[in-house]
């Protein structure tokens, strides 16, 4: 468990960071409406080998655009040092981040992402700045926060009203605003694809704006969750697998099996 000093030490830290965030559109192919000149959209995540929440496997995955094929994987088995503190997940996950985005860069830079979609919050965070800004201003990359569940904070929560506003996204592109009590939209509510009913919460990570965030999220979708994450998840989940040789693990996600999860979860959303 972190204790005082360290929680202060990392608040000081994040307001430090907090302060290089860009929340706007920095390249050319995000002001275009079919984002022309976007050839590469990273994706990144940390499995952990069930019951033991020290080791890991970091993921970072180049897929092509608009085709989503995967060009570059690198999986690694990490040890994470740091506790789990609500608020302040980067600490514990974003140096192997980063460390996956500098290896990229050294060995094949030719196939460096141009935004990295985080499995995770950007703006919409306790203090407005959670892992996707974080890795973003540490790697000074765009990158973008897509989370599955909505972070409640500043007076969001999920009351009736919320699940109201959920029932409202009928079709895939459908959004509605994240505003708090603060009068500041944190972020969009995304109903990301036609058979799930449940949306995704996308967020500014760096050098990004929200309206160019989501358009781009609900282009990565082949399913509820877009494909650059998914397939980092995908990877990892099955590197543990292969290096525990045994289905002790998380269970096994080939991507057939997790195309037909995929398909299971869609259904059980309607």
């Amino acid at each position: 468990m972190a204790g005082p000093a360290e929680r202060s030490r990392w608040e000081r830290e994040q307001a430090r960071l907090k302060a290089g965030v860009v929340e706007q559109d920095t390249e050319k192919w995000q002001k275009d409406p079919s984002f022309a000149g976007l050839e590469r959209v990273g994706g990144v995540d940390l499995s952990y080998v069930k019951g033991d929440d020290t080791r890991a496997c970091a993921s970072l995955v180049v897929l092509s655009y608009p085709a989503l094929e995967v060009l570059y994987e690198d999986c690694r088995m990490v040890t994470v040092t740091a506790p789990y503190v609500a608020g302040f997940l980067a600490f514990r996950e974003v140096p192997f981040l980063v460390e996956a985005v500098q290896r990229l860069q050294q060995e094949q830079p030719r196939l460096r992402p141009q935004v990295l979609l985080v499995d995770g919050n950007g703006l919409l965070h306790h203090r407005g700045f959670g892992v996707a800004c974080h890795l973003g201003v540490l790697t000074d990359l765009p990158c973008i926060g897509v989370a599955k569940n909505l972070l409640q904070v500043d007076g969001l929560v999920r009351d009736e009203l919320h699940r109201e506003q959920i029932r409202s996204l009928q079709r895939s592109g459908d959004t509605f605003p994240l505003t708090g009590s603060s009068g500041r939209v944190l972020g969009m509510a995304l109903r990301s694809y036609s058979n799930s009913c449940k949306p995704l919460y996308v967020s500014v990570g760096h050098r990004v704006s929200l309206d160019t965030a989501v358009r781009l999220v609900g282009s990565c979708c082949r399913y509820r969750i877009p494909e650059p994450i998914r397939q980092a998840d995908i990877r990892s989940r099955e590197y543990i697998r292969k290096q525990l040789c045994a289905p002790l693990g998380v269970r096994p996600a080939s991507p057939e099996s997790s195309k037909k999860e995929a398909e299971l979860e869609d259904q059980s959303d309607a």
